[in-house]
């Protein structure tokens, strides 16, 4: 057996779907020392902002800031989530690696959300597109080329709004939001209903129409079952997941739908079962000061934090790529 382990993505996106998520805003100074605790700990990718109007989320009024602020660490690949072309514009200015568009697969979280139906989400998909490709053909830098479009399906596996998500309905918006020029397709158990046996089936069909496109999911806690989804879909080859660190998190828009897979208790299981995502428990642990700090009496969650690390833990021994496709991830 080889000692290199396969790895698996971990992106932080609790700076930006936690904070929106709760009612107080974050210092901007917060938000910084969250950022470097993340780095030091050892993420390498982060979600840190959302490009929305800030009367509408005040909590994300310092996104360029925010943004400029990790940027600085130039190996942190650096993520803003937009709904709209404007939102997508104003992310390229400020220079991130990614951007997430958020495609809800039900009509009714959707109009909520961006007061637009799916169809219509998927034309400024489109028009996102072009954008990107806009700038990059005009770009000196090679590396501003490198602008990484990700089609975020959500309300994937059922909608507190609109009740059932049928499949087909997944199937047609996957395969629509690849045609309208999706570099990646990333599905979002937004309200927290995701069942094992239903991930394993939902990769499936959306791999059917999205192939490889097909590379990260994002997992709420709702009830209890957020670790146990993400092994379904660690067996099914995804190998990027998004997590919150202390479990911030949930949605305005799907009542009910508590927080984001805990990142600690993720890496964890990661850690023990023998994968890869360069992140140090100890130090990821400790960075929960941050938010201790910053949003006294916020609840913070965690197994891991609150029982800590077994004495008798230790990383279980490396793991072979199940396969070239499957061990692909971001970079």
């Amino acid at each position: 057996m080889s000692d290199m382990r396969e790895r698996v993505v971990v992106t932080e996106v609790g700076m930006r779907d936690g904070l929106q998520s709760i009612a107080r805003t974050m210092p901007t100074e917060f938000k910084r020392r969250w950022i470097d605790a993340a780095y030091a700990a050892g993420v390498r990718h982060m979600e840190v902002a959302s490009f929305v109007p800030a009367k509408l989320l005040p909590q994300m009024a310092d996104a360029d800031e925010v943004i400029a602020h990790a940027l600085g660490y130039e190996d942190l690949i650096v993520t803003a989530l937009v709904p709209n072309l404007k939102g997508a514009q104003r992310a390229l200015e400020a220079g991130v690696h990614r951007i997430v568009a958020p495609i809800s697969v039900s009509t009714a979280h959707s109009l909520a959300n961006v007061r637009k139906t799916p169809a219509e989400m998927i034309d400024a998909f489109a028009a996102m597109r072009e954008a990107i490709d806009s700038a990059a053909s005009h770009a000196s830098d090679r590396a501003a080329r490198r602008v990484q479009l990700i089609a975020g399906l959500s309300t994937v596996f059922g909608c507190t709004l609109q009740g059932a998500v049928p499949y087909e309905d997944i199937a047609a918006i996957a395969r629509a939001a690849v045609h309208a020029g999706a570099d990646v397709i990333a599905l979002g158990d937004t309200t927290g209903e995701a069942t094992p046996r239903q991930v394993g089936e939902i990769i499936e069909l959306v791999r059917g129409v999205a192939g490889e496109k097909l590379r990260s999911l994002h997992f709420h806690d709702t009830r209890g079952l957020g670790l146990a989804n993400t092994l379904i879909a660690l067996q099914h080859g995804i190998r990027e997941f998004d997590a919150s660190l202390a479990g911030l998190g949930g949605c305005p828009h799907a009542p009910g739908a508590t927080g984001n897979v805990n990142t600690e208790d993720l890496v964890f299981m990661l850690d023990s079962m023998g994968y890869e995502t360069g992140i140090d428990l100890t130090h990821l642990i400790a960075s929960r000061d941050v938010l201790a700090d910053a949003l006294p009496g916020e609840p913070l969650y965690g197994y891991l934090a609150r029982a800590g690390v077994p004495k008798q833990f230790e990383r279980s021994p490396a793991i072979e790529p199940s396969s070239p496709s499957c061990s692909q991830v971001l970079q």
